[in-house]
């Protein structure tokens, strides 16, 4: 994977992509948007995907499941990923329904043994069934478990080496979940392992005050910017996107945030390779 810049395919941007080239590497697609035999939105998106190269980014696979990972949803998604040919796919490590029923949430997981053999299990699955591995992401949360073993990192490692897998490290995730449970962001970086990330999501959300949730109808803000700065400096190189799904501008709005994101990260890491 080159170091590159990409942003989310929201609709309301579709005409943007298709009419004239933009200076994006790259563009994530919510991959259940398009689990579909036909219609527009899919049409939209051949046309797009014409020009820029994609990945794809679940939100209901799961993988935190005790009932494992559906069949005919795999399926789907391996379909769209045939069509598509993404660069890498990426879920969230959370589970988000039981017995069929899907709660449309990314609800956390407890950092147990007994959590950590079933995503095992659950990861090793898919990628077995994908042929290629997948991409995890940390997810927002604001409960804790007692019956919690281990750090979210730490678990985090644990599923990584056990399963090949690699992470998508929302940085404005960890963001949220230190400020919400008291625990360092910076220890969180530190302790993901160095070869294991493969790509950083930038998003803003709303503070009130005692907890922060994760709402991504806001530009990246100033403390999560210095984390971005902390992230690159053990991480280096590593695909960057900005992440907009309510509240959306205009794309040139984005635009200008994904500037952002390239100045930051030729600064930090021009100055890492000159010391």
């Amino acid at each position: 994977m080159t170091f590159s810049f990409g942003l989310g395919l929201r609709t309301q941007h579709y005409h943007d992509f298709i009419d004239a080239p933009q200076p994006v590497d790259w563009l994530e697609v919510i991959s259940e948007n398009y689990m579909v035999d036909g219609g527009k939105p899919l049409a939209m998106l051949d046309k797009i995907r014409a020009n820029y190269p994609m990945v794809m980014h679940g939100v209901s696979m799961s993988i935190g499941s005790l009932n494992g990972v559906d069949k005919e949803y795999l399926k789907k998604l391996k379909a769209l990923e045939q069509r598509i040919q993404p660069m890498w796919m990426s879920d969230h490590l959370c589970w988000t329904g039981v017995h069929g029923r899907n709660l449309h949430d990314l609800l956390p997981l407890p950092f147990s043994s007994e959590a950590l053999q079933v995503v095992k299990r659950n990861v090793e699955q898919v990628q077995d069934y994908l042929q290629r591995p997948l991409v995890l992401e940390n997810v927002s949360s604001y409960v804790e478990f007692k019956d919690s073993e281990m750090t979210e990192w730490e678990f985090l490692t644990e599923v990584c080496q056990a399963t090949g897998c690699k992470l998508l490290l929302d940085i404005n995730n960890i963001y949220v979940s230190a400020f919400n449970h008291g625990f360092s962001a910076t220890d969180f970086i530190e302790g993901v392992p160095l070869n294991s990330v493969a790509q950083f999501h930038l998003a803003g959300h709303q503070n009130n005050g005692v907890h922060i949730i994760d709402t991504h109808d806001h530009p990246v803000c100033d403390d999560v910017w210095t984390l971005y700065r902390k992230a690159l400096l053990r991480f280096g190189y590593i695909p960057t996107m900005i992440e907009r799904d309510d509240n959306i501008p205009a794309l040139n709005e984005l635009l200008l945030e994904l500037d952002q994101a390239r100045a930051i990260a030729d600064e930090v890491l021009n100055t890492k390779v000159a010391v």
